[in-house]
C-alpha cells in the first residue's frame, strides 16, 4: 500500500506528496476489516487541515461506487483531472469528463462511475456548508517584498 510522504513544513504551511496521478491506484482506502477502496486517498489529516477534507481517487475502467450517500454537514466538489465519467446525484445522471466540477449539497444523494476506456481521476474536497464568508478577492492581501526564487 502507498503512503503519503511529507515533503516540507513550516510554521504556516504543509505539503505533502501522494505521487503521480498514474500511481494514484496504489493507494488503498481501508475503511473495515472486509472493506477496501483502492485509488482511494485521504490528505487533509496528513496536512493537519482543520478547514477542509480533500481526496484523490483513481477508477479503473468500468468501476463504480456501489452506493449512495449523503453528508450531514459537508458540501462536496468534485473535480475531474482525468477520464470520463458518470455522476447520479438525486434522481439525474450526467456525464463527465476532464476539466468537469460538481458541487453537491450535504443532502444530495451522489454515486459515480467511470464510463471511459482510461482510468477516471477526480479530486473531491469536503467543506462545511455555508462556512465561506468572502471571497478569494475580498480575503487576499498582496505583499510588499521581494519574491526569492
Amino acid at each position: 500500500m502507498k503512503k503519503i510522504v511529507k515533503i516540507s513544513e513550516g510554521a504556516n504551511y504543509e505539503a505533502i506528496s501522494v505521487g503521480r496521478y498514474d500511481g494514484l491506484g496504489e493507494h488503498i482506502l481501508v475503511l473495515g476489516p472486509d472493506v477496501e477502496i483502492p485509488g482511494k486517498v485521504f490528505i487533509g489529516e496528513a496536512l493537519g487541515s482543520k478547514s477542509v477534507e480533500a481526496s484523490f481517487q483513481l477508477m479503473p475502467p468500468g468501476m463504480a461506487v456501489p452506493f449512495l450517500h449523503t453528508h450531514d454537514q459537508n458540501e462536496e466538489l468534485y473535480i475531474v483531472i482525468k477520464g470520463s465519467g458518470e455522476f447520479q446525484v438525486d434522481e439525474k445522471q450526467f456525464a463527465v469528463g476532464e476539466g468537469d466540477v460538481v458541487k453537491v449539497l450535504p443532502k444530495g444523494k451522489r454515486s459515480w462511475r467511470n464510463t471511459g476506456s482510461e482510468p477516471f481521476i477526480m479530486l473531491t474536497l469536503q467543506y462545511k456548508e455555508g462556512s465561506l464568508t468572502q471571497s478569494a478577492m475580498v480575503d487576499g492581501n498582496i505583499l510588499e517584498g521581494e519574491v526569492k526564487w
